[in-house]
């Protein structure tokens, strides 16, 4: 029961992480990343971002700044670590499907994300 409810934590914080994008909320954004470890992101076509500072500005850029598309996702499947998780799915925004990895680590009780990365997959 305790793993079941670990996963369910993790796919938990995995849903936060989504519904901030869908809500275009930056602060529920920042409050899902890691403030103890190292952190990186890498956006569809950008470089690679690293430092919670600038992932977090590529976030505001998104959500705040720029035409957030509507974004679901697919398949969720969890791969854990001791207190690393990382979820693997699919996202699709409309026509395009893009695959993601979500790096989870715990911090203060929670499960905090330290790392996106999501890439377009081929046709």
């Amino acid at each position: 029961m305790e793993e079941m409810l670990k996963d369910a934590m993790i796919l938990e914080a995995n849903d936060a992480f989504y519904s901030a994008f869908r809500q275009r909320d930056y602060l529920a954004m920042e409050d899902l990343w890691s403030r103890q470890e190292s952190v990186c992101c890498y956006h569809p076509g950008w470089p690679g971002i690293m430092g919670r500072n600038e992932v977090l500005d590529s976030w505001y850029s998104i959500l705040v700044m720029g035409d957030t598309p509507d974004i679901d996702i697919t398949q969720p499947t969890i791969i854990r670590h001791g207190t690393t998780a990382m979820v693997f799915c699919t996202e699709r925004l409309g026509e395009v499907s893009l695959i993601a990895t979500n790096t989870f680590v715990v911090e203060e009780g929670c499960w905090r994300m330290v790392h996106h990365q999501a890439a377009h997959l081929p046709s």
